[in-house]
């Protein structure tokens, strides 16, 4: 079992549980994929949206030293991020965040670059960005997917590759840019616990792509980001986002994400800090299978259990409850990778 601070026994409960929301995207375009983008006319909406309703967008490395040292961020406050290093960043979401002046921080992998890939940026728009104030972050050597082992890899040497990936990348963005911030994004949102302890071991904190406001309760090496595209690109959708909160979760088993040896129902046991929740509210969606409600075995603890098989590759529980004080609801996220029966991964 994962025991995360008891907050509220330590007397920290004043942390906000606003926290930060923390958007992700890819592609800013029109001729580009939609599952993975926002267009031009989007995106510029979703600034104005964040200027005119009076959001505080702060840089990511901040909220990194907020949630680390429990200092408090006020409500409404937002990080902007992209993966990959597309050059539509570059070319249309740059100018539209400059003159809003929000800060962003964009992740990318070395190989594509070192590869000169035409749709991504290159070294020198790399490094005129961080001069105009983005952040460079990791986003491992060449996109790889982290939890899978080559053929014939013991776990030791799988971990020690992993490894040297990492601090490869880190290495690499620091001689081009000099900047050093030890954050990564975890290709295609994918980790497991050994990775996660490597990182702490190393000073790393790492972002997924599973839903949810990130806060004083999010693992620093599980922190959740909002994914901006496709069906979640519409500034509808993604209002509701914005206002989430940092759900109190004290205690969750299990939390590695990586399913193995035919376990493809995990059961999902969460204990919550309640005062600001009300148990009959809570609500969780099992992706592929729909609303489901939780099973309480005390005040504040639940279960929650798909009745399916997880299908292979990617997928979450989510699961929400609205605040009794304020605005807004509290939003939280399990991330799951499933192999196929045999082991063997879903090729993409």
């Amino acid at each position: 079992m994962v025991k995360r601070a008891l907050l509220a026994l330590l007397g920290l409960m004043t942390f906000s549980a606003h926290a930060v929301v923390i958007l992700q995207y890819h592609h800013v375009s029109e001729t580009t994929p939609a599952a993975t983008s926002v267009t031009p006319a989007q995106f510029r909406e979703q600034m104005q949206f964040l200027a005119d309703d009076g959001f505080k967008v702060i840089p990511l490395s901040q909220v990194v030293e907020a949630i680390k040292n429990k200092q408090d961020l006020p409500a409404k406050t937002v990080a902007i991020t992209f993966d990959d290093g597309y050059r539509s960043i570059a070319t249309t979401a740059h100018p539209i965040l400059k003159e809003f002046g929000f800060p962003y921080t964009l992740f990318v992998a070395i190989e594509p670059i070192k590869q000169k890939f035409t749709e991504m940026m290159t070294w020198e728009d790399l490094i005129k960005l961080s001069k105009e104030g983005a952040d460079i972050a990791n986003h491992s050597w060449a996109h790889e997917h982290l939890i899978r082992k080559l053929d014939n890899e013991s776990q030791s040497q799988w971990l020690a590759r992993i490894k040297a990936n990492i601090q490869d990348t880190e290495n690499a963005i620091r001689e081009a840019t000099g900047q050093n911030f030890k954050m990564l994004a975890y290709p295609y949102g994918e980790y497991n616990q050994a990775i996660q302890d490597m990182l702490t071991e190393n000073g790393f904190v790492a972002f997924g792509q599973q839903s949810g406001a990130a806060g004083p309760y999010s693992p620093l090496t599980a922190l959740p980001r909002f994914p901006v595209a496709g069906q979640y690109a519409d500034l509808k959708s993604l209002k509701a986002k914005l206002y989430s909160l940092n759900m109190p979760v004290l205690e969750q088993t299990p939390s590695d994400p990586e399913l193995k040896g035919g376990h493809w129902r995990p059961e999902l046991k969460v204990k919550l800090d309640m005062s600001d929740i009300s148990a009959k509210q809570v609500m969780c969606y099992i992706q592929g299978q729909g609303a489901k409600t939780p099973t309480w075995s005390s005040d504040n603890e639940f279960s929650i259990q798909a009745d399916l098989a997880l299908p292979t590759g990617r997928s979450r529980y989510n699961c929400t409850a609205p605040s009794k004080t304020r605005n807004g609801y509290y939003w939280f996220s399990q991330a799951w990778v499933r192999p196929k029966d045999d082991g063997t991964w879903v090729k993409e």
